[in-house]
């Protein structure tokens, strides 16, 4: 009902305008003759209504149709859906749709060129960063087999080279993913306790070069997420605390429970950040801050992890205190066994 009046309001001056007609036509009426207007007032006043009920539903008719045709037109804006707009709406608009038409599918086609471009540009990085990996498998294949004859000052260089290329790559691969049209995410039963022994794995080296500390608060149940999205999240906030660690650096992992939900806290004693900037640090290239570490950061890697949070479904909240530490916490959705999913 609402959307027939706004469909009429456009109207509203003519109608009105017709009704002065059809008042001021009684007045004269009742002026020449009165026992003549008291006779006919009846039918004047039916007429008058069924006259506006009718002209009323015709507008509204109209109008429908040719809001149908518009959406119609707007859905594919070909030339067979133009020509059934123009039909539709008043002669002086006709030039109008004529020049919308053209401009929506010259968008069309170059929307369907970007789309192209995207889908080349992500199988690119996809192909680079499975190409990466060949050299980065020798690195590794040399740190492992060849370790007692590298000095300790070369093994540990080599070992930065090696992790900080496998997170760039990594970076890169996970930006394309969660700006990509395809999604390859695979949900499913995992423990959280043993995919954080793999992010660790993963970072030994350095974190022993540093001598964390590591201190373990897990319980072994089990969260229903992506192992790889979780991995990379988890790589990220390690991977932060190993850059920004202070004097003997420490490193803990704590389960909890918030509103029945499992929730993992990462938490380092490392510089921290400073109040002002604990709003800003998932931002896409924030980095905030001061220090030598901070002005070579580039400020993708905690806004990565709270995209890929986002696509988790995960609840990500940070909070730190400058030359205090840092600490993440995630919270993981709660799936419930359903008839239809029982492996849910």
């Amino acid at each position: 009902m609402k959307r027939d009046l706004k469909r009429i309001w456009p109207y509203l001056p003519w109608l009105l305008l017709l009704l002065g007609v059809d008042a001021f036509s009684s007045l004269l009426l009742w002026i020449a003759n009165v026992r003549a207007f008291y006779a006919m007032i009846t039918l004047i006043v039916l007429a008058t209504v069924l006259f506006f009920t009718v002209l009323c539903t015709v507008l509204i008719r109209r109008e429908r149709k040719r809001e149908q045709a518009f959406i119609n037109f707007l859905s594919n804006p070909d030339d067979y859906r133009e020509e059934m707009l123009i039909e539709a709406v008043a002669a002086p608009h006709r030039e109008y749709m004529h020049l919308l038409g053209r401009l929506l599918r010259e968008n069309q086609s170059a929307y369907a060129g970007l789309e192209v471009q995207i889908g080349d540009y992500e199988e690119y990085v996809e192909t680079w960063a499975h190409e990466i990996k060949t050299p980065l498998s020798l690195l590794t294949f040399l740190l492992d087999n060849r370790r007692d004859e590298l000095s300790a000052v070369v093994r540990v260089k080599l070992d930065y080279i090696r992790n900080r290329l496998q997170e760039s790559v990594d970076q890169m691969l996970f930006y394309a993913r969660l700006n990509g049209t395809r999604k390859d995410y695979l949900f499913e039963h995992i423990c959280v306790r043993a995919c954080v022994e793999e992010v660790l794995l993963d970072y030994q080296p350095l974190l022993e070069e540093k001598q964390f500390q590591i201190s373990f608060h897990l319980s072994d149940d089990l969260v229903y997420t992506d192992r790889r999205g979780l991995h990379f999240l988890l790589g990220q906030i390690v991977s932060n605390s190993v850059k920004y660690c202070g004097g003997e650096p420490e490193l803990c992992f704590t389960s909890f429970e918030k509103d029945g939900r499992y929730g993992l806290s990462v938490r380092d004693n490392g510089i921290g950040v400073h109040r002002c900037d604990l709003p800003y640090i998932f931002e896409k290239g924030f980095t905030g801050g001061m220090g030598d570490e901070r002005k070579r950061a580039t400020g993708m890697g905690l806004y990565l992890a709270k995209e890929m949070a986002k696509a988790l479904n995960l609840s990500l909240h940070a909070d730190a205190q400058w030359g205090r530490g840092f600490e993440m916490q995630i919270l993981f959705p709660v799936v419930s066994r359903t008839p239809e999913h029982p492996e849910l």
